[in-house]
């Protein structure tokens, strides 16, 4: 799908800079991020698929954590756990051929110079069509954006075939050993660079799509303590649509994006785009190559003492909101990022 909105900013950076560019998703997400051609490939979002990979697949890809983990291989890599995990990928890419071959008819999409696999996936888990593209001398580029690399790995038939890899996630660097970093796409001029509310009664926002992952069973216990003692009101954004978690978020004076090992998310640069002071962990290495980031850092120790600095200061409030704006358009430009990414793929207009 189109993970919280990056390979869809990818897209529309590329049209911007005007370039033929399509977005290919499986299927709907219901978040309402941007569309484009969407295939509404069958079992992926099937209430019974999770409960089959419980018993055929490997425990640890199921989970989804925010400290970073040292595989014994590097890069991770995705091999069938069992047999039966074999099989039901097969049968599953049978099923779904149909659906895709016409696709790539219908839009041509086997005409294109350049294939940006999100996560390093081809539409076949048996990498079919990348195969079909590489012996057509086409150039593949495989963008990871979430714990796919984490928790996943590369799958052996792309990793082998992929001309570039770049990520969007810092700790990434870590765990491929031919790999760029490059900053998540993200067009901060959609978003008003003030908050819509001021109130006396500061409103600290944290937005847990996954809560194990974002460390929220450490921060939501700090964020009572803090409504309890200094009044401030906890505002969790959860469950939303896209929009409506938005609007929540931009009433909200003081955000918390995560604790862990793995770094800031597209949940912080939407906060730092609207001018509120943010408070997230950094991957290792981040603070020491980008010392001029304006994140309040946070891990499970100094938490509430962050906060309540922020609390107190309305100062250092306003300074780091602006900073973090400024910072943002700086770094974070969604064209800037395509650029980064051609240059290293050697991709000229």
């Amino acid at each position: 799908m189109n993970t919280s909105g990056v390979p869809g900013q990818f897209v529309l950076a590329e049209r911007e800079l005007g370039f033929e560019s399509r977005l290919v998703t499986l299927y709907s997400d219901k978040r309402n991020y941007f569309k484009d051609i969407c295939l509404g490939l069958p079992f992926i979002r099937f209430s019974g698929t999770k409960w089959v990979k419980r018993f055929v697949s490997s425990p640890d890809r199921l989970v989804v954590r925010n400290v970073q983990d040292v595989p014994d291989r590097i890069p991770k890599t995705w091999l069938p756990h069992s047999f039966a995990e074999s099989l039901l990928v097969w049968i599953r890419d049978k099923l779904w051929s149909v659906k895709i071959w016409r696709a790539v008819k219908q839009y041509g999409l086997d005409r294109f110079d350049v294939y940006q696999l999100d996560g390093g996936l081809d539409v076949f888990r048996g990498s079919y069509f990348m195969k079909k593209m590489k012996a057509q001398h086409k150039k593949i580029v495989c963008c990871y954006t979430g714990s796919d690399l984490r928790t996943r790995g590369v799958i052996p038939a792309i990793d082998r075939i992929s001309d570039l890899n770049v990520s969007v996630e810092f700790d990434h660097v870590w765990l491929h050993p031919h790999i760029h970093h490059v900053f998540f796409p993200f067009d901060a001029r959609a978003f008003s660079p003030l908050p819509g509310f001021r109130t006396d009664r500061l409103r600290i926002g944290h937005a847990p799509t996954s809560r194990q992952a974002k460390g929220s069973d450490v921060i939501i216990p700090v964020l009572d303590e803090l409504a309890a003692e200094y009044g401030v009101q906890v505002v969790l954004i959860e469950g939303l649509s896209y929009q409506d978690a938005i609007a929540l978020k931009s009433s909200c004076d003081i955000f918390v994006d995560q604790i862990g090992d793995l770094g800031y998310g597209i949940n912080s640069l939407e906060s730092l785009a609207m001018e509120i002071p943010t408070c997230s962990c950094l991957a290792s290495g981040f603070e020491e190559t980008f010392p001029d980031h304006p994140f309040i850092v946070i891990d499970k120790d100094n938490l509430k003492e962050q906060l309540i600095d922020l609390i107190k200061n309305p100062q250092l409030r306003k300074a780091k909101g602006a900073h973090g704006r400024q910072w943002v358009l700086q770094h974070h430009d969604a064209r800037k990022s395509v650029r980064r990414i051609h240059t290293l793929a050697g991709i000229h207009s």
